[in-house]
């Protein structure tokens, strides 16, 4: 009789939890269709369909174009709504959208193919299985592959030609953590061509990344720049951080998510091991917030007094999902780490009321402070990564 109440209490308890938890995807999917829909109700009224990325220091909306590495995060935000939603409206506005930036499969003067092609065409084949939008992705792969530098083994993030702030640095071959996130655009071209070069720079990447960018403690340097001659490290630095020898919260963030994903594609416990232990050091900082969303660097001079990184959260928390279902000790505490941000974040400390924040969802993101760039505003890749975590969510509990 004991044994039979009790089976009853813990049945009681886990079907409260799983109503707890659908009210909350559900209030943020319909919070977010409402905010993300009033952008698009402005865009029928100016008769075109525009990118937003973040806000201008005057309140008002700064739209991109195709070769922005932000491009593909809005047209992604929208495939993420139609999937949630089921609206045709978000499915016409996603399709629209995507097509406006297929010029992206061509770059090759910097990185973030992965970024734009990826999060947007890979999102449409994903939901439509359309061919089309699997050709695009492999052109985008021959594309980022024309960056590899065969001797040091890695992808070249940034051009230093001219008098360009990367070439005043003295840097010959900087590579930025950030690059990890190109590379399931790479892995995902492999599946769709059965042509292996693309799988195989992927990996020399992240090989290279791994015995590279990381310190003991598992946290990451933001740029490692390579001697083209003989793939030495010529320097050890960062452009967004605080310091070349601190924690940038955001940059932390990309290489979770970025080994979470080549564990995905290779099975090699190795990325595991990495993004698990890159997690803790960011889990176990004595500068996280109670929140759990971090500041912008983990080691800014202010704290508590300097802005936090909302985008930084929502980027974790959407890795922290998918390494909960992943062979990891105790995986639901990676997915109880991702509720509590995911609570934060959908807080009114971060989550815009309707009809403000320039119809973005979350505030309090941050670019990048040394430039004096997107300080405190919103940003279309916190957005994006938000919406992700929520559908992983919703994936993961039903």
């Amino acid at each position: 009789m004991i044994k039979k109440i009790l089976g009853i209490a813990i049945f009681l308890s886990l079907a409260l939890t799983a109503c707890e938890n659908n009210s909350f995807v559900q209030t943020n999917i319909d919070l977010a269709t409402r905010q993300i829909g009033m952008e698009l109700d402005g865009m029928k009224a100016k008769g075109k369909w525009l990118n937003p990325v973040t806000l201008k220091a005057d309140g008002s909306v700064h739209y991109c174009g195709y070769s922005d590495w932000r491009s593909g995060f809005f047209p992604g935000s929208l495939w993420y709504l139609y999937e949630m939603n089921g609206d045709t409206a978000f499915l016409t506005a996603a399709k629209a959208l995507t097509a406006k930036i297929e010029k992206g499969k061509t770059l090759t003067w910097h990185h973030d193919v992965g970024f734009i092609i990826e999060c947007s065409y890979g999102n449409a084949l994903r939901l439509t299985g359309e061919q089309y939008y699997a050709g695009v992705i492999v052109e985008a792969a021959k594309s980022l592959s024309t960056r590899f530098r065969e001797i040091p083994g890695v992808i070249q993030s940034w051009n230093v030609n001219g008098n360009s702030w990367q070439a005043q640095r003295g840097w010959e071959c900087p590579v930025i953590i950030d690059n990890m996130m190109n590379l399931e655009l790479l892995f995902h071209a492999t599946r769709l061509s059965n042509d292996s070069t693309y799988y195989k720079i992927a990996v020399s990447h992240a090989d290279r990344t791994l015995q590279e960018h990381f310190r003991p403690d598992g946290s990451c340097y933001h740029v490692i720049d390579y001697s083209i001659e003989n793939g030495t490290v010529r320097h050890r630095q960062t452009a967004q951080g605080y310091a070349d020898e601190s924690a940038w919260a955001r940059g932390q963030a990309w290489a979770i998510y970025g080994y979470t994903v080549c564990y995905r594609e290779t099975k090699d416990r190795k990325y595991l091991e990495q993004a698990v232990k890159t997690f803790r050091f960011m889990k176990n900082h004595k500068n996280m917030p109670e929140d759990l969303v971090p500041y912008w660097d983990m080691d800014a001079h202010k704290i508590p007094n300097e802005p936090r990184d909302a985008s930084s959260a929502a980027i974790i928390a959407s890795a922290l999902y998918e390494l909960s279902t992943s062979p990891v000790e105790s995986p639901g505490a990676y997915k109880e780490y991702a509720d509590r941000i995911m609570k934060s974040l959908a807080s009114p400390a971060y989550l815009a009321p309707v009809g403000t924040n320039g119809n973005f969802l979350l505030m309090h993101s941050v670019g990048s402070i040394p430039h004096n760039s997107e300080i405190d505003v919103p940003l279309n890749y916190a957005d994006y990564y938000f919406l992700e975590a929520l559908q992983r969510k919703r994936n993961i509990e039903e």
